[in-house]
């Protein structure tokens, strides 16, 4: 059984790993974070000791940017870190500019967090007073880290990193088309790395303990530990920290999900809905991936009003920018309510599957691509209830 552990959430001494940083070359540095196989742990999971290699790579002034727009339906995990935590993040931001040469960073974060602001921003204050950012980092005068906080506005494809950058830079946040990637041409054309809250959350651990201890947790291919933001039908709901690999039946053991599950919605609205079927799988990079978000619905749930529900928040969302998702999710949305008004059939759900593979294929970015993961996981295990809907 994959093990319950504490390291996202446990403290570190202020200022130890960056020293540890700081007397390493920031080759160093990036390798460590190579050999530990950290991935991002905000739903792409592209592996961060490569990112960071790439913005080092480009030999110009980089940007370090802390992704705080947690906006996935069901994800509250990056909220609690920033409550508990939020120096250890800052400092893996530290570590970071030591790491790629950057000479400024931002967080830029959710809106709907403009709560969490105010006590940010002192714990950045006294950091600085510490000389852990700002200028002459630790007394050395060739390492400065202006680091300012930023608040989104409120739209879902924030989350995404080229669109966030749009928006730090004052314009509307649409996806950028790709290459060139953010670590070669982000924000203000500077070479940029984006990281979600969580993954810099574990850097200064893998700084102090090594890769090796890193490794230990999780699969071969998911290494290290991965923080769930369980809710829905279950007695014990919250925030857990499991290593890679734990199937969905023991995490639904550990929340006290009852055997009246139904489905289990893994990763957000734009996740992978899992029925009894696939409880035995794991929840890895390799196997059923997650940013973090876990629903739970029991047998009291129609999934035809969550699927409706799903596709309605996508609509609403979508920046309109590219066809295929603009008009994708306003098409896939009429199909869904053809069946609330008994006009449904399978034909439908065979013209919304091909629709859905066109969204996957020719979408611009991340969003429109992932939109159609719950319809086709939704309608494969549940086709029943839609067409009785």
């Amino acid at each position: 059984m994959a093990r319950k552990i504490d390291v996202v959430f446990s403290d570190v001494e202020p200022g130890a790993a960056l020293k540890k940083a700081m007397a390493m070359k920031p080759e160093t540095i990036i390798a460590v974070l190579k050999d530990s196989n950290l991935r991002g742990r905000g739903g792409a999971g592209f592996p961060t000791g490569l990112k960071w290699e790439s913005a080092r790579n480009q030999g110009r002034p980089a940007c370090v940017i802390c992704n705080a727009d947690e906006g996935e339906p069901g994800t509250f995990k990056d909220k609690r870190i920033l409550e508990l935590r939020a120096a250890k993040v800052v400092e893996a931001m530290a570590i970071c500019a030591r790491a790629i040469g950057a000479t400024r960073g931002f967080i830029y974060l959710r809106g709907e967090y403009n709560y969490l602001r105010k006590e940010i921003e002192e714990t950045m204050a006294r950091l600085e007073e510490n000389h852990l950012i700002g200028e002459s980092i630790l007394g050395d005068p060739g390492f400065s880290f202006d680091l300012q906080l930023r608040l989104g506005s409120g739209a879902y494809v924030c989350g995404e990193e080229t669109a966030l950058i749009d928006s730090l830079e004052s314009r509307r946040g649409e996806p950028r088309n790709k290459p060139p990637f953010p670590t070669e041409h982000g924000f203000l054309g500077m070479p940029t790395v984006v990281n979600n809250v969580e993954t810099l959350a574990l850097v200064p651990h893998i700084i102090l303990n090594g890769a090796e201890w890193f490794r230990d947790f999780g699969t071969r291919t998911s290494s290290g530990s991965k923080l769930f933001s369980v809710s829905g039908d279950c007695a014990k709901p919250g925030i857990y920290e499991f290593e890679y690999g734990i199937t969905i039946r023991e995490l639904l053991k550990e929340v006290e999900a009852g055997p009246a599950t139904k489905a289990v919605q893994i990763g957000g609205a734009s996740g992978y809905c899992a029925s009894a079927d696939d409880f035995d799988k794991a929840i890895s990079f390799e196997g059923i991936p997650t940013g973090g978000s876990i629903i739970v619905f029991d047998q009291s749930r129609s999934m035809f009003k969550i699927l409706k529900n799903f596709v309605e928040f996508f609509q609403e969302e979508s920046c309109g920018q590219c066809t295929p998702c603009r008009e994708g999710c306003s098409r896939m949305l009429e199909g869904i309510l053809k069946f609330e008004r008994s006009e449904g059939s399978s034909k439908v759900i065979t013209d919304l599957l091909e629709l859905a593979e066109t969204m996957s294929l020719a979408s611009k970015c991340g969003f429109g691509q992932s939109v159609p993961n719950s319809f086709r996981t939704i309608v494969s295990k549940f086709r029943d209830e839609i067409l009785s809907a």
